[in-house]
């Protein structure tokens, strides 16, 4: 059977069916598949019945895979490669992960290097809600004014998991010692406001809600009405796509021209029960002195 490959929405996603990725993909059928994901953004490969070393083996495919040592909470015990996000509770303890993504983000902006891809495979959902958007960063970028566009593009801007942990209120179970482990390993960086895409060169707008602050050079207050008008420009309606999952898709989309935000749209009462796979990417931005931050 031929893999093909079904439009979502009108900014980014498609489905692609005819592939079972339980089976090594061949150099052809992989090359389809990247096609289609350089030219949608996100992917979904509904009803793959897979297990953890063939998400693994795919998503090796794609590049050199995070043994998420920077969040280590959550790794699966047997492939450090996948990291849980879920409702379930493990070891008696709530789940800290049960949360996660609730704000608008990239994946490991706040790094040096950001991630290439993330790849989310649904083992558990509940009957309703669970849900998880997306925005297209180029249209994003390519609808702002031309002289704004031209601004930004000189432009750095610090992306933080320090003031993720601040602004949302989701992230309060975790122990001040977990939170103060995560920080010494991912200090703030200074991000390109406009990245360029390596493999299709196109600009994508690359700032968040989630983790950006403010401009390089410019203090919070100066850097707050612009950001906030690009936070809001970014995800309008019409450039985003919302992912209703059922169980068995594998999904991925690419961080360098996304963003995505995991909906409070169901009760915890339900099983949400995921894995998590990312690629790292290329070398991105630049270490600040933590002194000159703010």
């Amino acid at each position: 059977m031929a893999i093909s490959v079904r439009r979502l929405s009108y900014a980014l996603g498609a489905a692609v069916e005819g592939v079972d990725l339980a089976q090594p993909l061949s150099d052809d059928d992989f090359a389809a598949i990247h096609r289609a994901w350089m030219e949608h953004l996100v992917l979904v490969f509904p009803g793959q019945k897979l297990s953890e070393s063939q998400q693994v083996a795919f998503g090796r495919r794609f590049g050199e895979l995070d043994d998420h040592r920077s969040v280590p909470f959550y790794r699966h015990k047997d492939y450090p490669e996948i990291y849980l996000i879920t409702n379930h509770r493990i070891g008696g303890v709530e789940s800290q992960t049960k949360d996660t993504g609730r704000l608008w983000h990239s994946d490991h902006s706040f790094t040096t290097h950001p991630s290439l891809a993330t790849m989310l495979y649904c083992r558990e959902m509940p009957p309703v809600g669970g849900n998880t958007m997306f925005s297209n960063m180029y249209m994003a970028f390519e609808r702002l004014s031309p002289k704004l566009r031209e601004l930004l593009e000189h432009l750095e801007a610090v992306h933080s998991l320090g003031h993720y942990f601040d602004t949302n209120p989701y992230t309060r179970g975790r122990t001040r010692e977990q939170v103060q482990k995560m920080l010494e390993l991912s200090p703030p960086v200074a991000q390109p406001v406009v990245r360029v895409h390596p493999e299709t060169g196109r600009k994508a707008l690359f700032v968040s809600e989630a983790q950006t602050t403010h401009f390089v050079g410019m203090t919070r207050e100066e850097s707050r009405g612009l950001l906030q008008h690009l936070f809001k420009v970014s995800v309008m309606p019409e450039l985003t796509y919302r992912h209703v999952w059922s169980v068995d898709d594998l999904l991925m989309w690419d961080n360098r021209c996304t963003m995505h935000l995991a909906l409070a749209d169901y009760s915890h009462e339900d099983s949400r029960h995921m894995h998590r796979i990312t690629v790292k990417g290329q070398t991105c931005g630049r270490l600040l002195d933590t002194a000159a931050v703010d």
